[in-house]
């Protein structure tokens, strides 16, 4: 990184995330200079890693620890991010659900071996992700960008489109047994929303097709990783990441042609101050944000005790027990209510990365979805749901670091009180996002794109947003 701003550029991008590094790259491998400003002190937003002060060498996720859209995304796929150290770590099992009065659910990243373990669901496991997992490049292509356009595969979007479109409850609801609906009814609470709305199937067909063709991978040496390898291929472009730079105005950037913001639409709007015309400001002002994730980071000596076998092999778990225990904790929080026991989403790095361990004690990544901007202390519910499923849990953490909804944003003004995804996951917002447009980057000023996870497709560290504003920007740099 360069401790000097560049004069004049092509391009310049606010905001050095996963987005806004990717559609620096998708610029500068046309050709075109590229200056990056970033107000943290390091890039990486969502992938930046950090040391436990109470264990040193100890590293935890900031936010983002789990990639399976890293490792799926059509554009990242492409870039040569390996040969500057990027290199992804499978765990044995990438998800497993338990259960307090059967066996664990799991999802293997072998499709016939998950359909062997779910038995009397496993034909609709098949029916849901089997298609979607066979045909993933494809769907990712046609789904991964704005929701207004051609698809490039439109047999395969047909084919799953239409399950898609159903809300999580009406599939789960097919189970024969609470172990299928549990585990289908976890990957689909990764929307951070209610799941009787409409495309709550969506977000589960996508996350777990993926975890079947590619897996749900960590970055060995932490997440770090991807920013850095990101920003050293970048650099090898002639591109240039700036830190420290907090740009308050938009007088305040340096000349150039296009101007790209890896920002929420509000921070945006402020930045824009005047130049926004009143009706993309009306538009702006409609823009909501979800439920918030409330994070703690754990040290444990020995690793976590979980009763079931098949946990102690897993990169990530949800806790979350069946699916109507979890979707009405999901309801809860939509509603502004924390439940007594939120859905917490844990993650064991070193299962996939031993160097990941230090002198036996490994980091632990949990959040718990509470509701926005939640002032509650989460952390001995967080701490009691995986107390539940690995009793004697507790007396092996070593230091735990927490990090409420108001730590999330001061570290990351994009996650705004909290939220993780950019934005509510109502299905207006999931459609429109920020608006229905074949060309959603492109504000009413003009040169100016929005590229963040407020964009479409969705959140995810997959780069997706970024890459198709730049797309966009390149309509006025070419032209």
């Amino acid at each position: 990184m360069r401790p000097t701003r560049r004069v004049d550029t092509d391009a310049v991008v606010v905001g050095a995330g996963p987005n806004g590094l990717a559609a620096a790259l998708a610029l500068a491998r046309e050709g075109f200079r590229v200056t990056v400003l970033e107000a943290a002190d390091e890039p990486g937003g969502g992938t930046r890693t950090y040391e436990d002060p109470a264990v040193p060498g100890l590293l935890h996720d900031h936010c983002s620890a789990v990639h399976p859209m890293g490792v799926s995304s059509p554009f990242l796929r492409r870039l040569p991010l390996e040969r500057y150290g990027l290199r992804w770590v499978h765990p044995e099992v990438p998800l497993v659900h338990p259960l307090d009065d059967a066996p664990a659910a799991v999802m293997h990243r072998d499709l016939s071996a998950t359909l062997a373990d779910l038995g009397p669901d496993a034909a609709l496991w098949e029916r849901v992700f089997g298609h979607p997992a066979r045909h993933i490049d494809a769907l990712t292509e046609s789904l991964l960008g704005p929701h207004l356009r051609l698809p490039r595969h439109p047999l395969v979007l047909a084919r799953n489109g239409v399950p898609a479109l159903l809300p999580a409850n009406v599939v789960a609801a097919g189970f024969p047994t609470p172990r299928g609906a549990a585990l289908f009814g976890g990957i689909a609470a990764h929307t951070i929303g209610r799941l009787e709305q409409p495309l709550t199937t969506a977000i589960a067909l996508m996350l777990g097709a993926t975890g079947h063709a590619y897996g749900w991978p960590f970055a060995e040496g932490g997440s770090q990783r991807i920013w850095q390898a990101m920003v050293a291929y970048l650099e090898d472009l002639g591109g240039e990441v700036v830190t420290g730079v907090h740009v308050r105005d938009f007088a305040e950037l340096p000349r150039a042609r296009v101007a790209l913001f890896d920002t929420s639409p509000t921070q945006l709007a402020r930045i824009l101050g005047q130049r926004m015309p009143e009706r993309a400001r009306r538009r702006t002002e409609r823009w909501t944000y979800g439920p918030s994730a409330y994070k703690v980071d754990l040290a444990v000596r020995g690793g976590v005790p979980w009763a079931d076998e098949l946990a102690h092999r897993a990169g990530t778990l949800h806790l979350g027990g069946t699916f109507e225990e979890l979707a009405e904790a999901e309801a809860d929080v939509v509603a502004g209510r924390l439940p007594e026991r939120p859905f917490v989403l844990v993650a064991q790095p070193n299962v996939a990365d031993p160097g990941r361990e230090v002198d036996g004690i490994v980091p632990l990544w949990a959040y718990a979805h509470v509701p926005h901007g939640c002032l509650d202390d989460v952390t001995p519910a967080i701490e009691a749901q995986i107390e539940r499923f690995a009793p004697g849990f507790g007396a092996r953490i070593v230091a735990r670091n927490v990090h409420t909804p108001a730590d999330l944003e001061a570290a990351n003004p994009n996650l705004h009180g909290g939220d993780i995804s950019g934005g509510a996951s109502t299905v207006r917002q999931l459609v429109a996002r920020p608006k229905l447009s074949p060309d959603p980057y492109r504000t009413a000023v003009p040169g100016v794109y929005l590229c963040s996870a407020s964009t479409a497709p969705a959140p995810g560290v997959h780069g997706m947003c970024g890459y198709h504003a730049a797309r966009s920007a390149l309509r006025v740099l070419t032209a």
